[in-house]
């Protein structure tokens, strides 16, 4: 391994490492919605809404969009070819720096700490104007479901992205802390 851990900038990156494949893909698809090209479809599933510029996007988001071309929810959205593939180089990338464990899923010592740091720089706003679209992407990557129901409370049930099973928080291990969150719940919405 390098002497030096590799920071993630990208919000996917970071939500792939606080909680796993479904905490990247709903910060993809909220990076999508606010680009006006995702919208919540019928009974708690998205479906693409219009194109967006290609060279905007991260791999993942492009294959999010792809995986769209019909209405899905997180589930099927998840077991999408395009999708998994792109999770498949994320998470490959993460490894390679460092970040998470290739054998034994779950962060590296190295990756508690950036995601540590990053959340204490990066605190979730409880009052005050609202963020910019990149500081929702970031947020949502760091604090999962607290973010994601008070930065975009209305897409985020209209999409099942939370509540009746979905949460962006089901591959952290199942300790108080872990969340990072604070005072939100997904029923507070």
């Amino acid at each position: 391994m390098a002497g030096t851990t590799r920071i993630p900038t990208e919000p996917q990156e970071l939500a792939l490492l606080r909680g796993g494949a479904r905490a990247a893909v709903t910060v993809a698809v909220l990076d999508l919605h606010l680009r006006g090209a995702v919208k919540a479809g019928r009974a708690g599933t998205m479906r693409a809404s219009g194109p967006v510029p290609a060279a905007a996007l991260t791999a993942l988001a492009k294959a999010v969009h792809a995986g769209l071309y019909r209405p899905a929810g997180m589930r099927q959205l998840l077991d999408r070819r395009p999708v998994r593939a792109a999770l498949g180089e994320l998470r490959a990338e993460l490894v390679a720096a460092g970040l998470l464990r290739a054998v034994l899923p779950g962060r590296t010592r190295a990756g508690r700490r950036v995601l540590r740091n990053l959340r204490a720089r990066n605190p979730l706003p409880l009052h005050g104007p609202a963020p910019s679209p990149e500081d929702k992407l970031l947020l949502v990557a760091l604090h999962g479901d607290a973010a994601l129901t008070a930065l975009a409370p209305r897409f985020t049930r209209d999409a099942g992205l939370t509540g009746r099973g979905g949460t962006t928080e089901r591959e952290l291990p199942r300790s108080w802390g872990s969340s990072g969150g604070g005072g939100f719940s997904c029923g507070a919405v």
